[in-house]
């Protein structure tokens, strides 16, 4: 089971969500701010976040920048609000995925072992690859581009490690969705379009015309040239 730390501002849901979670076998710790949280982060090293978006002090959206900027733990952004400028906002903000409250227990539960899946690393994984100026190590979950390690969110890596598996092959954003996320990942596909946009901030040299990570029009993305 899973070490969690609940970021929740609201006493009576947080005390819920952590007696939930523990229901479900993972060790809970709770801080009420995002500035509480960021020092927890740092005490407990737990291994997956979940992250309210109306916080006092620093809001959701600053509270992931300062923990996405501390590592990689996987952050799950859990809000009330629940409009497509705050799920690209909180997104683009390096959270792996965005719940919308109320949500039930097992869900939850369910979300966080899924994200948690996604930052596994690949059991038998062959030696590291080379593409053009990245290297993409599997067994090591690694990343260099220029020689220099690439800093990715688990889901940014999951994603290119599953786009690069077959270079030149399309992948629409129904199998990323499934693939990435699980397929029973109730999202949608702004996630895909959100995460390639930060995946070739980080992995191209001009990520407006991108060499690794190629949109194909009216299907989806490859990884490569044609």
């Amino acid at each position: 089971m899973a070490v969690v730390l609940v970021i929740e501002d609201d006493a009576s849901v947080r005390e819920g969500m952590e007696l939930a979670l523990r229901r479900q076998g993972h060790t809970v710790h709770t801080a009420a701010t995002g500035e509480d949280g960021v020092a927890q982060l740092r005490e407990r090293a737990p291994d997956l976040v979940v992250l309210d978006l109306m916080l006092p002090g620093i809001d959701g959206f600053e509270t992931c920048r300062r923990i996405r900027a501390l590592g990689q733990v996987p952050i799950i952004m859990l809000t009330a609000r629940s409009d497509d400028f705050d799920i690209v906002a909180g997104l683009e903000a390096g959270a792996d995925d965005y719940v919308v409250k109320p949500i039930e227990p097992r869900v939850l539960d369910a979300r966080i072992r899924a994200v948690l899946r996604r930052t596994a690393p690949e059991p038998g994984a062959a030696g590291p690859e080379q593409h053009g100026d990245l290297v993409i190590d599997r067994a090591g979950m690694l990343v260099r581009k220029h020689g220099e390690q690439v800093s990715l969110t688990p889901t940014e890596l999951k994603l290119l490690l599953e786009i690069s598996r077959t270079p030149g092959q399309v992948y629409s954003r129904s199998q990323l969705l499934a693939s990435v996320w699980g397929h029973d990942y109730l999202g949608d596909s702004r996630l895909v379009d959100a995460c390639v946009q930060r995946l070739r901030a980080k992995i191209e040299d001009v990520p407006a015309r991108p060499d690794h990570v190629q949109t194909v029009r009216g299907f989806g993305y490859r990884f490569g040239r044609s």
